[in-house]
């Protein structure tokens, strides 16, 4: 039972039932914000046009469509789409905002949203093309199913192995083994948005490629024409009939790029643990000097100290270190993987802070509509370049790392991890597809807000994008689990080579390995192997 808005997680799979005493602080702000439209006075978007029009007003007629046309003529996106559980936390984002009271919207509208979330379908919305001040044309996809308007992914797992109006079922994709539940579809998630269609996470025993005309955009495009497994929004729910201040009430702010950023979150935490544990098998496996970590070292940083505490209890002690000093990218991987963590908690600050503040413009404040720039998502965006950066940084390490990995002056192992150098080519072609991903996520790090355009007339002449800026960070996440599956393949081909043994804080993660990866005794297809980690164990 959600008794507050900050109880609602982006990330969180639940099914969402809103407390009355909650519904009800809504409907009295809903009757309060009716009663100031009456005086007729002008509010942007309500009883005027929007942007560069909102010199316009609006006879009573026009406002009765007014809030309906938002949507339809801001929904110019298409595929690619965002992954189920992205689409789910943009409409957790926008749950959230609507229940600080801000937007005045009616009961009706929150528990029509409500419904659309516990469906178990999540709306098509494009990944690319948000190029406004703010989110109108993902949101206008977002949103526009509550109407029954636009296009639903179908559900990633049959609809009859989840319980009636349960969202269980929209983000994992059931027993990820010593994996963390909900990467099994990331993978195929982002090569979903690289295709655009929705790939293997969106299909299982969902609509297939099936839906016809009517309930669309216009109410004659096929699926397919708009790429992927999709089914009308139509029918799914009883279409809404928006009322005053409704309709641009769901496309303001930046409440996707909030959520989408909350689950990023969850994400990057889960990856630098990982990061830690596969570093920590590297340094281990080749005897590296522990000096680098030593408690001290870390004076002044408490994240490093944590950092470096972590990579001496998973690497154990090294009584005889194989040299004075170990290649750099060993050296400094405790710095690497605090400064991803730090990035992460920053990131994490960045969304408190548009969840509770002002996104809504016009917002209801104080008994009055007033004009905000709430939906100028330069926080948001600053910092998910921030956390892209940080692991393109800590993706080049490990690819480094992985290279000494390969190298007998370094681990005292036979050459690129082969058993039988020369005849047998080793592990040499998976650090080149890590050199090729990080080569991708370099090109993830340029600054998303350094570029500005005039749209609307003038009338928005700026922009953050932080929706590309929060689209950029999911791909830097999937790309970073590939480098870091490429050496975690050649950790568990160094121990199995060098005999040494396993230490105790790396156990559970080897064996993991081991459930999913045979032995390597021969070259084989080791694409395979990383797809099985990167589905099982990452």
């Amino acid at each position: 039972m959600i008794n507050e808005p900050t109880e609602l997680d982006p990330a969180g799979l639940e099914p969402i039932e809103l407390a009355p005493a909650l519904l009800e602080r809504m409907a009295a702000v809903r009757a309060a914000a009716l009663r100031t439209l009456e005086s007729g006075y002008p509010v942007y978007g309500v009883n005027t046009g929007m942007g560069n029009l909102s010199k316009v007003r609006l006879s009573d007629a026009e406002q009765r469509v007014h809030q309906r046309n938002l949507l339809l003529g801001r929904a110019v996106g298409g595929p690619p789409w965002l992954s189920p559980e992205e689409s789910r936390a943009v409409l957790i984002g926008r749950l959230k905002t609507f229940l600080t009271g801000d937007s005045a919207v009616s009961v009706g509208l929150i528990q029509q949203l409500v419904a659309l979330i516990n469906s178990g379908f999540t709306p098509a919305i494009p990944a690319e093309g948000a190029g406004s001040a703010g989110e109108i044309i993902p949101l206008a996809h977002a949103t526009g199913p509550l109407l029954g308007i636009g296009w639903l992914l179908a559900p990633p797992i049959p609809a009859d192995s989840a319980s009636t109006g349960s969202t269980g079922s929209t983000g994992s994709t059931g027993s990820m083994g010593a994996g963390d539940a909900g990467h099994a579809g990331e993978a195929a998630a982002g090569s979903a948005r690289g295709a655009g269609s929705m790939g293997a996470s969106a299909g299982a025993g969902g609509i297939g490629g099936a839906a016809g005309a009517g309930g669309g955009m216009g109410g004659s495009t096929g699926a397919g024409a708009m790429g992927g497994a999709l089914r009308p929004a139509a029918g799914l729910l009883p279409a809404f009939e928006l009322g005053p201040k409704e309709g641009i009430a769901l496309l303001a702010g930046t409440p996707g790029a909030a959520g989408r950023a909350a689950l990023a979150v969850t994400k990057v935490r889960r990856l630098a643990e990982r990061l830690t544990a596969v570093a920590a098998g590297a340094i281990a496996v080749v005897g590296a000097n522990r000096d680098p970590y030593e408690p001290a070292a870390a004076r002044g940083d408490d994240v490093l100290a944590s950092e470096f505490a972590l990579l001496r209890q998973l690497a154990g002690p090294e009584p005889e270190p194989r040299s004075l000093q170990a290649p750099v990218s060993f050296r400094v991987a405790g710095h690497v993987n605090a400064h991803v963590r730090r990035t992460a908690e920053q990131l994490d600050d960045a969304v408190d802070r548009a969840f509770k503040g002002v996104s809504d413009s016009p917002a209801y404040l104080d008994g009055d509509f007033v004009g905000t720039a709430g939906f100028h998502g330069i926080d948001l965006a600053a910092y998910c370049d921030h956390v892209t950066t940080a692991l393109a940084h800590a993706a080049e390490v490990s690819t480094a790392r992985l290279h000494r990995l390969l190298d007998p002056n370094v681990t005292g192992l036979t050459a690129q991890l082969a058993r039988e150098p020369g005849p047998q080519a080793g592990l040499v072609a998976v650090h080149k597809r890590a050199v090729a991903t990080t080569h991708q996520l370099r090109r993830l790090t340029l600054p998303t807000a350094i570029s500005t355009a005039e749209t609307s007339n003038g009338q928005e002449d700026v922009q953050t994008f932080s929706w590309e800026a929060v689209g950029n960070l999911a791909e830097a996440i999937r790309l970073t689990r590939e480098v870091v599956a490429c050496e975690l393949l050649a950790v568990r081909q160094a121990f199995a080579l060098s005999g040494r043994a396993i230490p105790p804080g790396l156990q559970d993660l080897i064996q993991a390995v081991d459930h999913v990866v045979p032995p390597i005794d021969a070259d084989r297809p080791f694409g395979e192997d990383l797809t099985r980690l990167l589905t099982n164990v990452l």
